[in-house]
């Protein structure tokens, strides 16, 4: 078939057979984003889709023409610059390669292609370099002319044509920009000999372009940006200038940034900022400013001192920095995919959020901000991101993992290492400051922990706002170039149905002290790998950033004397803007995590109140958990249901994933499974399944906890209001027909909230008193309570209702069984103040003989964390009194008789 058919759009055509072996060999494992195609097809609907490129390269070409192939995409019929010779059948097209071209006639060929309805290739840019310059020219009296016998110009002169075209038809064209990124490497600030020769790596020429394919073939990235409608385009120029029509000349001029700016919008997405020298960065980093400024200040006005200062930050940077390989990232998620894949049976991703943070991207700066439970966490979305072809990001981690040899992969993968604490040396604190503050100027994502360690509980830890200050301080220190509406705090939810750390949690949990990293670690830690450990589960919450936050404060308190304009926040407001957004952002956490199976058995199991449970009633009792948290618009993973006819309906819970769920921790030994009737010690044969009974030994209870408290957050709301209903001294409040004084329990309710205010994450966005009546509503509505005229409260006596009660008291049961230990460990202080570690230390032995003579049921509530927390509480309460760094009684508890009225209000809770 002849070139010229091919172009005019006469016919379709299919690669000759050297092609065809060439697509097949080179452009068959190209994975296409189902969102480019998307778009491309949305396009086509619409109008006549032009598929628009940078810069000239016939490997894009190629790989374009192949793709629209197999997916059933417009075909070109056009392609500037490059000529279809090549479709012919070998020694047939070379003739008409040489045939002359001029500028007409390639546009020309163009309006036919578009005037019939066909989609054509349009290269914006060619590439410069030494060895193919950027067009082939003459002088000739003056002025530029192109030679004839190449023609091979830029793409003003065809989008001129596109112009035209448009406005002899009615049928709108869209310009859809086309981005293939053969190389995930960061372009470079600086050009070296290479690029001079060959192109720089963002604009490549065709050697370049060639090496850059061969190399990277297997991890190509192919992304579709935003359609320009050229109709609408015309329209709004035509429009928007005072009735004055701009020329031609201008219109393709705006036409191209637009473009050019849409292309590059796609591919940072991709790439991410350009990489700079060590040297620059450590140059920059150092001479910032207010590093400077800190630095004056604390040296006066010495050179001397100053110049040590100097020295000290560099080499305090040198220790933190991150140094991203995309090598090293390549190697280091080839070789946690083995490991992951051993690990876990699964890892389920929320694609819709993953959508939302990428195009987010495009438009600013990320601060991932995930919850903290195992140190998987620290690779998780860095290989999420390099798998999603999305930049990685730097990640702040703990000085404690710079050991060799796992520091320097991390650091290569992405990770600056930082202390847990900068009391002590302010100049640290200011090195960390102006370190981050540079990361966010380039362009950089950046991913820290707010919890700050790990949670050893399953649950959230209340945040910590160092990092995250800094991290707003720079955003509103409105910076050159910077805006404070470009930054997006992303929430994020990482879930296990076990950790790997579980064995050393439960140590700690019970006392035991928390083991240092070290390499030792690192190789039991590859041991546990031939386990498994169910399933792994990243979800995304809601985006937020500073504006938002900002409203939210205004609207709760108009009268404040708040300001919209985030440049001129007083420190009180800096401040009151971090907290609201810290506990925002766990709040989003806590709503975005989805349900397990290993969660929702370890639920099941933990909250029945018997010694052993039957399979139909565990799997009875996971459906009753199970409509409860769909009541309050839980996640579910794909794994735990079949489906849902639609939203907001009841999930339809997968039974084999019920079972599943119990091998897995019938496998790490938190369950006993047993049928009657066959003899005791013989095992070999149970398994879970519709025979079984499941026992929960007491030692497991701890491990199970941490798989439950993954959702204990979804019922903290309602269970606040039930313990005080089913109490002991509950019931005692109650009038002659049954009801709880309204007033009272909102006093119990408001009461206990406070005493767990360091154990759950209550939202922040409303008051109690509205929190209180909304929740009120709800459990009425959902027939857990009834209300009479004079608004007291009544306990629903049976059914769905009661049963729902009993549950959500169940599931904070522990909590106030740990607080109520604590409470007695107070008369140890009695004869004196003790340090923090030896009242925990009594509290925690105090205890273990309260649960084995029987006096609290869960041996969960023995937990070290619950206990600090309590004590914590109780500081805020009166109850305790801070002394020369330790811990006493103050004047108004400083009797037996105080002491046991303080255990007696916590455990009349119980």
């Amino acid at each position: 078939m002849r070139s010229r058919q091919i172009e005019s759009g006469m016919a379709s055509y299919e690669p000759n057979p050297v092609l065809a072996w060439i697509y097949h060999r080179f452009f068959e494992h190209i994975g296409v984003d189902k969102a480019w195609a998307d778009r491309v097809r949305q396009a086509e609907a619409r109008g006549t889709a032009v598929y628009i490129l940078r810069n000239l390269s016939f490997v894009d070409f190629l790989a374009l023409d192949y793709l629209t192939k197999r997916l059933g995409l417009p075909q070109v019929r056009f392609a500037n610059d490059l000529g279809l010779w090549v479709f012919e059948p070998m020694g047939r097209g070379w003739l008409s390669a040489l045939e002359p071209r001029s500028e007409a006639r390639e546009i020309e060929r163009l309006r036919r292609v578009l005037d019939d309805g066909f989609s054509a290739a349009l290269f914006l840019k060619r590439p410069p370099s030494l060895l193919e310059p950027s067009a082939v020219s003459r002088q000739r009296g003056g002025t530029v002319t192109p030679l004839p016998t190449r023609g091979k110009t830029e793409g003003d002169a065809y989008l001129r044509g596109i112009l035209e075209a448009q406005r002899a038809q009615s049928t709108p064209i869209l310009l859809v920009p086309q981005v293939f990124v053969w190389t995930r490497n960061p372009d470079a600030r600086k050009q070296n000999a290479v690029d001079a020769l060959f192109g720089p790596r963002e604009w490549p020429g065709k050697i370049r372009t060639v090496m850059q394919f061969l190399a990277n073939r297997r991890y190509v990235t192919l992304r579709a940006g935003e359609p320009v409608d050229v109709r609408a385009f015309l329209e709004q120029e035509m429009h928007g200038h005072d009735g004055e029509a701009p020329t031609d000349e201008v219109l393709v001029r705006r036409l191209t940034y637009t473009l050019l700016r849409r292309l590059e919008r796609e591919r940072r997405s991709v790439i991410g900022p350009a990489k700079k020298s060590a040297d620059r960065l450590h140059d920059q980093v150092v001479r910032s400013p207010r590093l400077q400024k800190f630095i004056r200040n604390m040296a006066g006005e010495g050179a001397t001192e100053r110049r040590v200062l100097g020295f000290r930050a560099l080499s305090m940077l040198r220790d933190m920095e991150a140094e991203v390989d995309q090598n090293a990232v390549r190697a280091l998620n080839a070789a946690c995919d083995h490991t992951i894949k051993r690990m876990y049976a699964g890892i389920e991703i929320d694609e819709a959020g993953l959508a939302r943070l990428r195009e987010a991207a495009k438009d600013g700066t990320l601060i991932l901000l995930p919850s903290h439970k195992s140190h998987v966490d620290y690779i998780i979305l860095t290989r999420l991101f390099f798998r999603s072809n999305m930049p990685v990001p730097i990640v702040a981690a703990g000085d404690n993992l710079a050991f060799f040899p796992l520091g320097p992969i991390l650091r290569r993968a992405g990770a600056f290492f930082i202390r847990r604490s900068f009391k002590g040396d302010r100049l640290y604190g200011a090195v960390v400051d102006a370190y981050m503050r540079r990361l966010l100027m380039d362009g950089w994502s950046l991913e820290f922990f707010l919890e700050g360690g790990r949670s050893r509980t399953g649950k959230l830890l209340p945040p910590k706002l160092g990092l995250l200050s800094i991290v707003v301080d720079a955003v509103l220190g409105a910076e050159k170039g910077y805006s404070a509406r470009r930054v997006f705090f992303c929430p994020i939810s990482i879930g296990y149905e076990r950790v790997v750390e579980e064995r050393s949690y439960v140590r700690e949990l019970t006392g035991g002290d928390k083991q240092k990293e070290d390499v030792g670690g690192l190789l039991r830690a590859a041991e546990t790998a031939l386990g498994r450990y169910g399933r792994l589960n990243v979800q995304f919450g809601e985006l937020l950033n500073l504006q938002q936050i900002l409203g939210e404060i205004e609207r709760e308190r108009p009268s404040d004397g708040a300001t919209s304009d985030l440049a001129k926040l007083t420190p009180p407001k800096r401040r009151a803007l971090v907290t609201r957004l810290a506990y925002r952002v766990m709040n989003e956490i806590n709503r975005v995590t989805a349900v397990t199976p290993g969660a929702l058995v370890a639920t099941a199991l933990l909250t029945h109140k018997k010694k052993g449970i039957s399979h139909p009633d565990l799997v009875a009792a996971c459906d009753r958990i199970a409509r409860i948290l769909v009541g309050s618009k839980a996640r579910f993973t794909p794994s735990l249901v079949r489906a849902r006819t639609v939203r907001g309906a009841l999930p339809v819970l997968r039974h084999e994933a019920i079972c599943e769920a119990c091998e897995l921790f019938l496998r790490a030994g938190h369950v006993e499974v047993h049928r009657p009737g066959d003899p005791i010690g013989d095992k070999r044969s149970v398994r879970p399944g519709p025979e079984a009974f499941y026992v929960v030994p007491d030692v497991a209870r701890l491990s199970l906890d941490i798989a439950k408290n993954l959702l204990v957050h979804f019922f903290v709301s309602r269970a606040m209001i039930a313990i005080p209903l089913t109490a002991r001294d509950g019931a005692r409040a109650h009038d002659a027909a049954g009801a709880f004084d309204h007033a009272l329990l909102a006093e119990r309710t408001q009461a206990l909230s406070r005493l767990f205010k360091y154990e759950f994450q209550f939202r922040a966005d409303a008051s109690f008193e509205t929190i209180f009546a909304e929740t009120l509503s709800a459990m009425e509505s959902d027939g857990e309570i009834t209300r009479d005229a004079s608004g007291n409260v009544r306990l629903a006596s049976e059914g769905e209702g009661h049963e729902r009660m009993v549950l959500y008291a169940r599931m904070v049961r522990h909590f106030v069984e740990g607080y109520a230990a604590a409470a007695r460990s107070l008369a140890a202080l009695l004869k004196g103040a003790l340090s923090h570690k030896d009242l925990v230390k009594r509290a925690m032995a105090i205890g273990e003989r309260m649960f084995l003579a029987g006096e609290i049921e869960s041996r969960e509530a023995v937990s070290r964390p619950i206990v600090e927390n309590a004590l914590l509480a109780f500081v805020d309460l009166g109850y305790l009194a801070r002394t020369e760094g330790k811990l006493a009684l103050p004047e108004s508890c400083a009797t037996s008789e105080a002491v046991r009225t303080v255990e007696g209000r916590v455990a009349s809770y119980l």
